[in-house]
């Protein structure tokens, strides 16, 4: 269930850090699902992340267009960056390595 993409690409900045970090942990697998996201965001953040803070933000994504919903079996959905996703984390890494060198030279 992909949203459709008629705009440019998002800015992540209007995204809270929670889904920018939905994001990075989802670019970094194919077709995860729920609760391997949730696993990986447990292990970054060192403390329990819960089902009412991950679904909602997964849904809110699909529903801008940046990440796909389907299916992997009747009980289990994966997720996967969309183009427009990818775009955006793109954006997004320029974006920081252009600021990181910056404060770096």
């Amino acid at each position: 269930m992909e949203a459709t993409d008629t705009s440019a690409p998002q800015k992540l900045a209007s995204l809270t850090g929670f889904r920018r970090d939905v994001l990075y942990v989802i670019a970094g697998s194919d077709k995860l699902y729920g609760l391997a996201i949730k696993e990986q965001l447990e292990v970054y953040y060192e403390s329990e992340v819960n089902h009412g803070q991950l679904y909602p933000n997964l849904n809110a994504l699909v529903e801008q267009g940046l990440v796909e919903k389907g299916e992997l079996d009747k009980r289990t959905n994966y997720y996967e960056l969309t183009d427009r996703g990818r775009r955006a984390l793109r954006q997004r890494s320029e974006w920081e390595a252009q600021h990181f060198e910056e404060v770096s030279a």
